[in-house]
């Protein structure tokens, strides 16, 4: 049988999800765990790859097993010999065909930013207290729907075959000593969130102007684009499927 796990995991101690030989990830430390209480091997795959540091407070991954699985009494066991910056919430069955990554139509990153020292957010936000023009930034943010080429702000050296993502939200808030950043695609290349911030931070300083954002998206060229800002103040927070109806609400 073929099941979905949802969980969620603080990054922070992780290289990322997808399994490293030399480093530790949360897909290595979850496909023990289970392999352990199932007594097979078993082998998660991911809905996506976050780097390292980067968080998520929803993530799917699916696996197949020979047993007919008890969710209630997996999902407690499971909860008990991860560690403590990993938890499982849900273990669903799902039709043979079923793929985490490649059925999922949509995917949502937050971006934190912490405005005043946070001491015990540090992990996950990043401190700046430099003043930031929201607006500008904003108005900024919806030109990105207006585009579908996005390798100005995708990792030097990726292996996709396409740089193309259809972006259906990208806005700023701001919540007491936080600003937060939402954006929504089909899918996300590698380091593109981090530099489409960066690259909003720059404007948010008056550093370059809604029309420089323009041309560097028009470019494709990384160089062009602004910083990659620190990994601990991202997010996955939500993956939708056509066949699972659950939106996490916890951010």
């Amino acid at each position: 049988m073929k099941y979905f796990i949802e969980f969620a995991y603080n990054g922070t101690h992780y290289h990322g999800w997808q399994y490293q030989p030399n480093a530790i990830s949360v897909q290595e430390t979850l496909n023990k765990v289970f392999s352990t209480l199932l007594q097979e091997e078993i082998d998660i795959v991911g809905a996506g790859r976050t780097d390292s540091g980067v968080h998520a407070s929803q993530m799917y991954g699916h696996f197949d097993s020979e047993k007919v699985i008890d969710k209630e009494k997996l999902i407690y066991k499971a909860n008990s010999f991860l560690p403590k910056d990993i938890a499982v919430y849900d273990i669903i069955p799902v039709h043979e065909e079923a793929h985490a990554r490649f059925d999922a139509t949509s995917r949502t990153y937050h971006y934190f930013i912490s405005t005043k020292k946070d001491i015990f957010g540090n992990e996950t936000s990043w401190f700046n207290q430099l003043p930031l023009d929201l607006e500008l930034m904003n108005e900024s943010a919806q030109l990105l729907l207006g585009f579908t080429d996005f390798q100005c702000f995708s990792k030097s050296n990726t292996d996709v075959f396409t740089y193309n993502c259809k972006i259906t939200e990208a806005y700023w808030r701001k919540e007491n000593n936080k600003l937060i950043f939402t954006i929504t695609a089909d899918r996300f290349l590698r380091n593109m969130v981090r530099a489409i911030v960066g690259t909003l931070v720059n404007i948010g300083l008056h550093k370059i102007t809604k029309e420089d954002f323009i041309k560097i998206i028009e470019s494709k060229d990384r160089k062009k684009a602004g910083f990659s800002v620190p990994a601990q103040g991202l997010f996955l927070t939500n993956i939708a499927y056509p066949y699972i109806h659950k939106k996490n609400e916890s951010i």
